[in-house]
């Protein structure tokens, strides 16, 4: 993986995540800064960036919804600069959802373009299954989305 920095995202940092989304998602409403802000200054959520340098290469972000004694968790968005995808740099952000997950011991929901293999993939080693399909999912483009889902973890140790 190329060397990257990880820390929490402000409020600050929407712009350049916006800017990112812009890229990624181009065909498909991309979240606006001001969708950023409002997300990452939500106090059910947590958002984290990956940096080199100044330079935002990816960010991903997590919502816990429910009660701190039985949450479920919900992946909002993750994203990774094309020109550092397939370094690391999505299995890194994922990885420190994942943990904040099973610190709490929840399921954990996500969306995902049925066409979008490698994300797919990513998902499924960490534990996802597609559980439904949700039809023009993304309306823009009339793209079709998984609905994955990720056991807590008590529930994959009885497996």
């Amino acid at each position: 993986m190329t060397a990257a920095e990880f820390r929490e995202l402000t409020v600050a940092d929407a712009a350049a995540a916006a800017e990112l989304e812009a890229v990624l998602f181009a065909g498909d409403n991309p979240w606006s800064e001001a969708a950023f802000r409002s997300e990452i200054a939500a106090p059910h959520t947590f958002y984290l960036g990956a940096f080199d340098g100044a330079t935002m290469t990816g960010y991903a972000g997590l919502a816990m919804l429910g009660p701190r004694e039985d949450p479920e968790f919900e992946v909002h968005t993750i994203g990774v600069d094309p020109s550092r995808q397939g370094r690391g740099v999505g299995r890194a952000l994922m990885d420190q959802m994942m943990h904040t997950v099973d610190l709490l011991d929840g399921p954990c929901f996500l969306e995902v373009r049925v066409d979008n293999t490698a994300a797919i993939r990513l998902y499924e080693s960490f534990g996802f299954f597609t559980a439904g399909v949700r039809k023009n999912y993304y309306q823009a483009s009339g793209m079709d989305a998984y609905t994955m889902t990720r056991p807590k973890i008590s529930e994959r140790r009885d497996q």
